[in-house]
This record gives structure tokens, C-alpha cells and sequence, in this order.
């Protein structure tokens, strides 16, 4: 039986025995029955890790340290709210704190980043924070809902998202209002050259 460990586009957490390439952190959200609790975050600090640190191993949600959380890619980890983490992933944090100070003309802090990111992901009731923008000013790298699934925006294409991987894209138009998911400080900071890692059925 999967374990409840799976974040989507959307923030939401589920049960799937489909695969991630990046694993993450919002605090401690499971009990000893390695079974989340109410909460969705402990904390604002919400980031993407690799996978493989040094060769350690450990038994998922088994320690009182952190949940680990797991991402198909980037890009969804990013439309999630989550950001890079600055200790295993130093220099993907490096590149995004450049690209954040390229659009807002300051260089933040980390807390600084997580609390913006915070105001603009989610609401008090765990609803995802979305905005309406058109389609041709997204970078690629953006997440958009279409027809009431997640889309990963690229170049030339929408791809239809699923835990699994990218259903077979679409062509993008080239204009449009649509809904994004991805929060609008992250958006600025793919606008300013950040590209993040996509899952190889997107390539």
C-alpha cells in the first residue's frame, strides 16, 4: 500500500505507487503510523530535494525529523510552492535566489522567499492560491489548468499532467486567458531565465 506522500501540481498530498524525481519538505506531517495528520506544512519553508544526498539511506516517514514529500519534477514542485533547497540542491538555489533578484530588483533572503511564496500559494484553508494571466506572457516551465487538469506549459506545447508522467502534449496557442497554478513569485522567476527540471515524458 502506497504511502500518502505524493505532492501534485495543485499542493494536494495523495497515495500513488507512481515514481518521483525529487523529494521535499514542509515539516514533520506524519505520526508513527506513518499516516499524515491534519496539517499540510509546519513551517513556510517549503523546498525540493534530490533524491540521492551522499549515498545516505533512510526509511521514508519512518523518523520525527521531516515528511518526505516526493514530486514527479521540478516544475510540479514549483507549482506546488515549493522552491529549491539551498543545502543539497546549492546551486538550483543559487540560480533561483539570481533569477528572484533579476525580477524584483532585491536580493531576498531565504525566509524572505518563503514567506512571499507563502502569501501566494495557498490560503489558510489549504486552497491552492491561483491567478489568471495570458498565455502567451508564461515562461516555460509554468503549470496552467485546462479543462480542469493540470498542464505543464513548454515552448510550443501543453502537456497534460499525471502522477506518472506527461500525457502526450498539445499544441499551445498562442494567447489566452488562463488559470495558473504556479504562484506568481515563481513565475516571475522562470520569466527571468530559471528553468527548472521537467520529467523526460516532457522532452
Amino acid at each position: 500500500m502506497p504511502l500518502q506522500n505524493r505532492v501534485l501540481p495543485d499542493g494536494q498530498i495523495i497515495a500513488t505507487p507512481a515514481r518521483g524525481t525529487l523529494t521535499g519538505n514542509r515539516g514533520i506531517l506524519h505520526g508513527p503510523d506513518r499516516v499524515l495528520g491534519t496539517s499540510r506544512w509546519r513551517h513556510k519553508a517549503w523546498i525540493c530535494c534530490v533524491l540521492d544526498w551522499q549515498g545516505r539511506k533512510r526509511q521514508v516517514m519512518t523518523g520525527r525529523n521531516w515528511t518526505e514529500l516526493f514530486f514527479l519534477d521540478e516544475a510540479t514542485a514549483f507549482a506546488a510552492g515549493h522552491r529549491p533547497c539551498a543545502y543539497c540542491r546549492r546551486d538550483a538555489y543559487t540560480r533561483y535566489q539570481a533569477a528572484w533578484t533579476k525580477a524584483a530588483g532585491h536580493r531576498p533572503s531565504a525566509p524572505q522567499m518563503d514567506a512571499a511564496l507563502h502569501r501566494k500559494r495557498v490560503t489558510r484553508d489549504r486552497q491552492q492560491i491561483t491567478h489568471v494571466a495570458d498565455l502567451s506572457t508564461l515562461p516555460v516551465g509554468t503549470f496552467i489548468t485546462k479543462n480542469g487538469q493540470p498542464h505543464l506549459v513548454t515552448a510550443g506545447h501543453l502537456h497534460p499532467y499525471t502522477p506518472a508522467g506527461y500525457a502526450p502534449p498539445i499544441a499551445r496557442p498562442k494567447g489566452g486567458c488562463v488559470t495558473v497554478m504556479t504562484p506568481a513569485p515563481t513565475v516571475a522567476v522562470l520569466s527571468a531565465g530559471y528553468r527548472p527540471i521537467v520529467h523526460a515524458s516532457a522532452e
